[in-house]
């Protein structure tokens, strides 16, 4: 336990009951491992006490209660975190925002929802295109994961190349502050200059600045069409410098997304029902989707794509023909992490370069990976430069997979992003397991005045302690 920290007292259970009510102040041992880990690797950290509050006058006397007592506050969505950063590392309050699962409204009139944090992402999704509206944010994990969690790590996901990410459909949020303030940081409008943007600062803070409470989003018109195809490339890299051949061309593809052959073959194995079989001599495959409302335009860029890929050495391009199809193959790719999860121990480092640089980043990850002993398998969102590094442990022993031998090559692959225009992260978050990487891309400067905005929101550091800076 940090010093600075009190550990939870008969005191405190009673006062969180009072608020929350007894059934949603969890104490028994069992019930605290349920909330220990996330998705990140094999790491468990138990809290004090978990709370499901119902509503945001709960969370700011939560707030208010464990600021005053030096209790740590870790705010937990669903856990499908990849980053650590849901892991109560103190102990002290796990707050699962879970019972904030209301889709409070949907303004059809403006394109506009208001959201509590605990929706499931695809849940909000289907709710809005219900009534011809699109959220396009759609995170790998979006049939589990929650809105809040998506808005703490300013996720992305696969329709970010044409769409962006969370922070971009973002208007205004409800955060509860450490000292149980309750504020709105913006306005409900597309346009907004009055003052400092608190809510673009809010959004990909990890928890550390405040805890959100509602959102509210824009929207967009829901797109009628799609196109899928799938294709095989006997080099990784070609594939990789197709991408911006794509889009030097000028066609945006509503997603573009890379796989490596070693993750396709773990995937074939964990996932049922996928018949295309995966070629010995295919290094890598892209797939790729269009949208719009116009099918004959869709088809001219499908043309075109095609056109351009001769250059490159390609096999056969599988056209998506159907519907069922089309989902066969997004959950192929949606799978891939788990699949890989299921198959090795493995740490996953979540790199980001400029698009044009994919290729070189690809080539100097299994350079590093020779030099330091570890396989590894990629993939990722290749139309925004975004590669998810799996690194297996393979034959490596437990000396150099948990001391400095890894962490000196994971140091590589980063100063290898930096070196490319790239930086540590582009969608999971820095958490607990990236921190002591942020020396890479910021300066001491830089990383002092991230803290003192943490302390002007947080003055006793109890929101989510022990992540994204190092002490």
């Amino acid at each position: 336990m940090n010093p600075t920290f009190s550990a939870i007292a008969a005191i405190d259970i009673e006062y969180f009951e009072r608020v929350a009510s007894q059934p949603f102040v969890l104490t028994q041992n069992e019930k605290l491992e349920q909330y220990d880990h996330d998705y990140t690797e094999d790491l468990h950290f138990k809290p004090g006490v978990v709370i499901l509050p119902a509503n945001t006058a709960e969370v700011s006397s939560i707030a208010m209660y464990c600021n005053n007592r030096n209790i740590p506050i870790t705010v937990r969505g669903a856990g499908t975190g990849l980053s650590g950063g849901a892991l109560p590392v103190f102990g002290g309050v796990l707050l699962s925002m879970e019972r904030f699962n209301r889709i409070v409204d949907i303004d059809e009139a403006n394109g506009q929802a208001t959201v509590e944090p605990g929706v499931i992402t695809q849940v909000f999704q289907e709710a809005v295109a219900k009534v011809g509206l699109f959220y396009p944010p759609d995170p790998a994990s979006k049939g589990s994961c929650f809105i809040g969690g998506n808005l703490a790590e300013n996720s992305g996901g696969p329709k970010a190349v044409k769409y962006g990410v969370t922070t971009d459909y973002v208007l205004n949020l409800e955060v509860v502050l450490a000292d149980g303030s309750i504020i709105w940081t913006g306005a409900n409008v597309i346009k907004n200059a009055t003052g400092l943007n608190l809510t673009q600062l809010l959004v990909g803070s990890e928890g550390t600045l405040g805890i959100i409470t509602k959102a509210v989003f824009r929207l967009l018109p829901l797109p009628k069409k799609d196109i899928l195809m799938l294709v095989p490339f006997k080099i990784a890299a070609e594939a990789c410098k197709a991408v911006s051949t794509i889009f030097q061309a000028g066609i945006i593809p509503s997603g573009l997304e890379f796989m490596e052959r070693d993750a396709l073959v773990y995937a074939k194995k964990y996932i049922e029902g996928i018949e295309f079989e995966v070629d010995d001599s295919d290094e890598a495959h892209l797939l790729i989707e269009l949208d719009g409302n116009d099918e004959s335009i869709l088809m001219k860029d499908a043309e075109s794509i095609f056109g351009l890929l001769e250059q490159y050495n390609c096999g056969e391009i599988l056209f998506a023909n159907s519907q069922a199809q089309k989902d066969k193959l997004w959950k192929l790719r949606r799978s891939l992490g788990e699949a890989v999860k299921v198959n090795s121990i493995y740490k996953e480092e979540d790199t980001v370069v400029k698009r044009a640089e994919l290729a070189n980043l690809l080539i100097g990850v299994k350079e590093i990976g020779v030099r330091y002993g570890f396989q590894s398998v990629c993939y990722g969102h290749a139309g925004d430069g975004n590669l998810h590094v799996n690194i297996l442990k393979g034959d490596m022993s437990d000396e150099s997979w948990d001391g400095e031998t890894l962490k000196n090559g994971i140091r590589e692959i980063f100063r290898l992003c930096k070196k490319l225009g790239g930086t540590l992260s582009g969608e999971h978050g820095i958490g607990l397991v990236q921190k002591e990487y942020m020396d890479i891309v910021f300066s001491d400067r830089e990383i002092q005045l991230q803290k003192s905005i943490k302390h002007t929101f947080d003055p006793n550091g109890i929101l989510n302690p022990g992540k994204v800076w190092a002490d």
